[in-house]
């Protein structure tokens, strides 16, 4: 997702691309300051889009898991590109596109679903996270869509609780915003870091 993005930012910063576990070989800089888009760690930040997924965690059985399944489909993955975007057009194919390719190999939709699984252990570490910024006050700046399904606003303003001078900013997108709006979110990531 950050394809984009990188490319109008690497001749004037150090950047590091987040990746799971087993995936790229990122340096460790020891002083970063945060730069999130959509990064909640605040239970008020998620929406009822959260509830079946929230379901599965306190009752991981079959039933729940395959509730769940429905999230892995072609139309809803095209759906978390497109929905909160008023101009759809700017929303390219090829994300959904490549996704939905990749969601589609043997075996894929298992580890999406143990992925959704695992997230509950993000949420349990949210009051660490929010303990690390009440007392650290690490540089934020928070870029989220207005209209994202999953991720709600309130989650990016009770960053601000924690960190008073944290830069947040809200576009009018939906879940992935660096889709539609990466020329904006270069910009103000540029202005934050310098």
């Amino acid at each position: 997702m950050f394809r984009e993005l990188i490319p109008l930012l690497a001749g004037r910063f150090h950047l590091v691309a987040p990746d799971l576990p087993g995936f790229g070989k990122p340096d460790m800089p020891a002083r970063t300051a945060i730069i999130s888009r959509n990064g909640n760690a605040y239970t008020e930040g998620l929406s009822d889009g959260w509830n079946p997924v929230q379901a599965h965690w306190k009752d991981p059985s079959e039933v729940t898991r395959e509730a769940i399944r429905i999230f892995l489909a072609l139309q809803t993955t095209i759906w978390q590109y497109t929905h909160g975007v008023p101009d759809t057009a700017r929303a390219s194919p090829d994300g959904y596109g490549l996704d939905n390719y990749y969601l589609a190999r043997s075996g894929a939709d298992e580890i999406q679903l143990d992925l959704f699984l695992d997230y509950a252990s993000n949420v349990a570490l949210y009051p660490a996270f929010q303990e690390y910024f009440r007392t650290s006050r690490p540089p934020l700046h928070a870029v989220w869509g207005r209209n994202d399904p999953f991720f709600l606003l309130a989650g990016a303003e009770a960053s601000r609780r924690d960190i008073p001078d944290a830069d947040v900013r809200f576009v009018d997108t939906g879940h992935f915003a660096l889709e539609t709006h990466v020329q904006e979110i270069a910009s103000a990531i540029g202005e934050f870091l310098t």
